[in-house]
């Protein structure tokens, strides 16, 4: 406020004050103070007026700004409210969904807790059918080696024909079946033993020394020497056709060269061997070739027991040996000998067609295997107590919304209310849960 307008407010107070005294006080003033002239009473009117127009433009003045305050808060409020009940709605939301995953999550417990009592059952059911086994009736499992043992003999005597291992195999079943210290078992073991006697008895052929000699007779092959084939054309039994230079001997002279003439229109040779096919010098290489292919061949013969094919082969080598080779040779003579001595050995064998103890011990596998999966069907038909399931957890209670915050002050300069962001609701809403 400027200085006159602090002169206007003492006046006023001075005209209150005079205008408040009472008339006594101004009877005695007037008596004291002598009349003044009637132009200073019209001048303190003017300023006691010019005082109320100021005091009551200050007052509306009040009252506006009061006003304008006032539906500031207002507007302010009513910002924080909606700010507030987007809060709520938000925490609802997120609320809602909490307790919406929490059931999920507890059905999904109850799902694995459930699954996984369900597989304790079943393993203490297996853990228990083994028990019994491996408890019970242990040499159940050294009668089925035996028979394992027995089957795998007869495969390796029919299809590898191997008799010495299919023996060993029988007699390693027979002491399995003298690890079970059974009497019931007799049987069986006769069987064995019947058929190891069996495989005992076979002619035992040397066939690994075969395929050896078959493989020495390839590489002496190279040291065989080619028959000559040169011979005289000349007639065999031609008299010598010489004529004499002597004139007395003309007569001579003349038969042999009529011989002679007539000789060369009939020409007659003797031969007592069959002709030798002759075989061109570039020839001698695939020849070779070829009795080493046979003799391979019966070297592929002898494990397979193929006895047709084993022959055949050694034949045809001996056949071409003959016929393209000197035979007087020593070499050619030793070859074919060894030869004729290997297509002189069998190579069949003559194995039994079945076995004794398989149909023997089959019947005993069954038998014993029958009776123990009886027992274990009434052994796991006594009821077991399934475990009791755990209790799904209880969904938490729902956070109480946060309170209202007061409104606050009011501040002295007008301000604008802004609107409700998702990013500053975020922290408010984490903060209520």
């Amino acid at each position: 406020m400027t200085e006159q307008q602090k002169e206007s407010s003492a006046r006023v107070e001075e005209t209150s004050a005079a205008v408040g005294s009472s008339p006594e006080s101004a009877k005695k003033s007037a008596a004291s103070t002598p009349a003044k002239p009637p132009r200073h009473g019209v001048a303190g009117i003017a300023l006691g007026a010019i005082a109320i127009a100021i005091a009551l433009a200050a007052g509306v003045s009040l009252y506006t700004w009061g006003k304008h305050q006032a539906s500031s808060q207002l507007a302010m409020s009513d910002s924080l409210s909606s700010q507030l009940e987007t809060l709520q709605q938000q925490q609802k939301q997120q609320q809602d969904a909490f307790t919406t995953l929490l059931n999920q999550q507890a059905a999904q417990l109850n799902a694995a807790t459930t699954a996984r009592d369900q597989l304790a059952k079943e393993l203490k059911e297996v853990q228990q059918k083994v028990a019994m086994i491996s408890g019970s009736d242990a040499k159940t499992w050294l009668l089925a080696q035996a028979d394992f043992l027995v089957k795998l003999a007869g495969r390796k005597l029919w299809s590898d024909q191997d008799v010495t291992t299919a023996a060993a195999l029988l007699k390693s079943a027979d002491a399995s079946l003298a690890d079970m210290n059974d009497p019931s078992l007799i049987g069986a073991r006769r069987a064995i033993t019947e058929d190891i006697a069996t495989l005992s008895a076979l002619t035992q052929t040397d066939y690994d020394g075969i395929i050896l000699k078959l493989n020495q007779l390839t590489n002496q092959v190279d040291n065989l020497h080619l028959a000559d084939n040169n011979t005289d054309d000349s007639p065999m039994d031609a008299d010598s056709a010489e004529l004499s230079s002597s004139l007395t001997e003309w007569r001579q002279n003349l038969v042999k060269s009529w011989d002679s003439f007539m000789d060369s229109f009939i020409t007659i040779r003797r031969r007592d061997e069959s002709a030798v096919p002759l075989l061109a010098p570039n020839q001698d290489i695939y020849l070779r070739e070829n009795i080493r292919s046979r003799l391979l061949i019966a070297v592929q013969a002898v494990p397979r027991h193929q006895s047709d094919v084993y022959k055949q082969s050694l034949e045809n080598v001996a056949t071409w040996v003959r016929a393209y080779y000197d035979t007087n040779d020593a070499s050619t003579r030793a070859f074919l000998e060894e030869l004729n001595n290997l297509s002189q050995q069998n190579i069949n064998m003559d194995v039994p067609e079945t076995l004794k103890s398989q149909p023997v011990m089959e019947k005993l596998v069954q038998t014993r295997v029958r009776n123990l999966m009886a027992q274990s069907a009434s052994n796991s038909a006594a009821p077991v107590p399934a475990p009791a399931p755990a209790p799904a957890p209880a969904p938490a209670p729902a956070p109480a919304p946060a309170p209202a915050p007061a409104p606050a002050p009011a501040p002295e300069h007008t301000t604008t209310a802004q609107p409700a962001t998702p990013d500053s609701a975020a922290p408010a809403a984490a903060q209520g849960e």
